[in-house]
């Protein structure tokens, strides 16, 4: 006969006293991520946005932002007072799941940038930070080509 079909009420009490506990302590071992920052994203000190004339028009590097992930900075072209090319020079690349998710978001922000024509672009939904510093590298940048 098998050990808890006797009538043993305390074995049972035991047993799941034991399981009990050993599922707290294992629940308690798992590392919680770090509590998030603020959203707010500030600008890197030391970097500045950067303006050079070409064939397809004036370039247009805006400021790097600094983000909970890594830094976000964005290049434009202007050509004839309208922006033609978006393109994100620094993002957060260093993981896999980092680089999903830009490899999502930075398309549909680009996207958004050239229909807009302005820094007032929609966050994309899972990248929030590097949506925050596109949008203010993009002022950045647009603030700079004077538009």
């Amino acid at each position: 006969m098998h050990p808890l079909k006797k009538n043993r009420p305390l074995r049972r009490i035991m047993l799941a006293s034991a399981t009990t506990v050993s599922a707290v302590v294992m629940l308690l071992a798992l590392k919680p991520h770090t509590a998030p920052e603020p959203a707010v994203a500030s600008p890197v000190p030391s970097a500045g946005s950067s303006v050079s004339p070409g064939k397809g028009g004036t370039t247009v590097t805006g400021d790097p932002v600094q983000t909970r992930w890594g830094p976000v900075q964005v290049r434009i072209t202007v050509q004839n007072g309208k922006i033609t090319d978006v393109t994100a020079v620094t993002y957060p690349q260093d993981n896999p799941r980092d680089q999903q998710i830009n490899a999502y978001a930075l398309p549909q922000l680009r996207s958004e940038a050239l229909k807009a024509q302005s820094a007032h672009i929609d966050t994309v939904s899972g990248a929030t930070y590097t949506s925050d510093g596109y949008r203010q590298s993009l002022q950045s940048a647009l603030d700079s080509a004077g538009l």
